[in-house]
């Protein structure tokens, strides 16, 4: 096959899946090797986001997607009639900060930084599909640990966890794993500038 006609079975697929597509699912549907299936799909995405139109095609971690621009959301809601959806409360941003920098975390540990119980607000951002759970601790109890998912990559940007900023501490140093509860007392301080989750998380809820 010529590399356009396998770019276009790609094509088709991203946009009749509506959902983040595996790698290694378009190498077998088209079957060929991972490898070239990663080149064919990267030349497209390029290609798809370069020229004028209202799709682009993303990349989470190892899976791709096919979805509208930003510059049209307004458009699509006024045209499907989509409730903008709620903004996340300071509580649901805090977990998913702790979350998402440390994962994957249990429910405990995300209590013990926060000092509260925090299961509503977990469950609430498993049900904005922001979080999910990624198994169990070989642990007496076997508690469940979460992280995030590729909705939450898409909702951020990103391609992959390692393109997430960096929380800076007062005095400019990069945040560590020890003092994020540091870092999300100062954010919940009056006056306090929102850190890069809340203002990415916060935007994208919009």
């Amino acid at each position: 096959m010529e590399i356009k006609h396998y770019q276009s079975i790609i094509e088709a697929v991203l946009f009749a899946s509506g959902e983040p597509v595996e790698l290694t699912r378009l190498a077998e549907a088209i079957e060929i090797d991972t490898d070239t299936a990663e080149r064919l799909t990267e030349a497209l995405m390029h290609e798809t986001n370069a020229r004028p139109g209202g799709i682009r095609i993303v990349r989470l971690g190892r899976c791709y997607q096919m979805c509208t621009r930003l510059e049209y959301a307004s458009y699509i809601r006024k045209a499907l009639d989509i409730r903008r959806n709620m903004p996340l409360s300071q509580a649901a941003m805090e977990v998913l900060a702790i979350i998402a920098y440390n994962q994957p975390v249990t429910r405990a540990y995300i209590e013990q930084v926060r000092g509260v119980d925090c299961d509503a607000v977990i469950q609430g951002l498993v049900a904005k599909n922001l979080v999910e759970e990624k198994g169990r601790l070989d642990l007496p109890g076997r508690p469940l640990i979460y992280g995030t998912t590729a909705d939450f990559l898409r909702c951020f940007g990103l391609s992959s966890l390692d393109e997430l900023p960096p929380i800076p501490q007062p005095g400019g140093e990069e945040m560590g794993e020890t003092s994020i509860d540091g870092i999300i007392e100062s954010s919940s301080a009056d006056g306090a500038e929102e850190s890069p989750v809340e203002t990415a998380v916060g935007a994208a809820m919009e």
